[in-house]
């Protein structure tokens, strides 16, 4: 996936360092094989290549494309796995970085194959609909999902005291060797005016979205990796970063995307709706500002 992962661990007795690395490579590897945009022979990979036509799908690649289309839908596609086009166009995906601002034609273009909603599923099949074009990039959630399948893997292996990293999505579940909670320090913008913050994972998971991750510069305008499938053009409303704490890293991945994606207004607003603890960093005008939603400051208010 292009990052690092770490892990730390409580084991049970009789399971050393290397029964446990085994499973999360196998996991990872696993997942890659499955959803990485960046390896040609990928299950993800093979069907963005593939013609037009209906094309079966493995049962995980179906679960998670299913899971990701319910998050398109019930964000109004802030978050949405069908903007491969887009990704690839501005230089986010697999072709590599470019050295201009694509043309309003090229994105009008990439979005004529974009957007949730133009995709076709037949159940019965477990098959997905290529119109011939489509790419679809399941990096908004893949990071998160692959956390989960790690957390839950050590689980079952009876690890159930442990802190999952990778890419900065972090999930935690039981406690530390003393009884104390898997302290992690929450990602900032640069600028942001609020203190440093920290986090007890405690069967909990936490994601951010941040504009100064991935990005590139043209002619003295920045242009982030988040993509607004609506514009078909990366988010530019002073949104510099969204933290979400959530159940699963997954749901927080996803929902770290689709709030930085909503905006300033429209995305506390939906956090607010439907309670979801969510801290955003926010350039105005007058400077850096943070606004968290409710859900948040409760769980900021309990930790105090």
């Amino acid at each position: 996936m292009g990052t690092d992962w770490a892990v730390r661990l409580v084991p049970p007795e009789g399971l050393d360092r290397t029964a446990f690395q085994t499973a999360i490579e196998d996991e990872l590897t696993a997942i890659i094989a499955l959803f990485s945009h960046w390896d040609p022979t990928s299950e993800l990979a093979r069907f963005n290549a593939a013609p037009a036509g209906f094309w079966a799908v493995s049962e995980p690649f179906w679960a998670l494309l299913n899971t990701a289309l319910d998050l398109a839908d019930d964000t109004n596609g802030a978050v949405d796995p069908t903007l491969g086009a887009l990704v690839d166009l501005w230089g986010f995906g697999p072709p590599g970085p470019r050295p201009d601002v694509p043309s309003d034609e090229a994105v009008a273009a990439a979005r004529a194959l974009s957007g949730w909603g133009v995709l076709r599923l037949n159940r019965e099949a477990r098959a997905v609909q290529q119109l011939g074009g489509v790419k679809l990039d399941l990096s908004g959630i893949a990071k998160g999902h692959a956390v989960d399948r790690v957390s839950d893997r050590l689980t079952a292996l009876g690890a159930v005291h442990h802190l999952v990293e990778i890419g900065g999505e972090l999930r935690g579940a039981g406690v530390k060797p003393g009884g104390h909670p898997w302290w992690v320090e929450l990602q900032q913008a640069p600028g942001t005016p609020a203190p440093r913050t920290a986090a007890a994972l405690f069967d909990m998971a936490v994601a951010t979205s941040g504009d100064w991750v991935r990005r590139f510069e043209v002619a003295g305008q920045s242009y982030s990796h988040t993509l607004d499938g609506r514009t078909g053009r990366p988010v530019d409303h002073g949104v510099a970063s969204v933290t979400v704490l959530a159940d699963t890293a997954l749901y927080a991945d996803a929902m770290a995307t689709a709030l930085t994606v909503m905006g300033p207004e429209e995305g506390p607003a939906y956090a607010e709706a439907l309670n979801i603890a969510a801290a955003f960093v926010i350039r105005t005008d007058t400077g850096v500002t943070e606004v968290v939603s409710p859900a948040f400051a409760a769980m900021a208010a309990e930790g105090a």
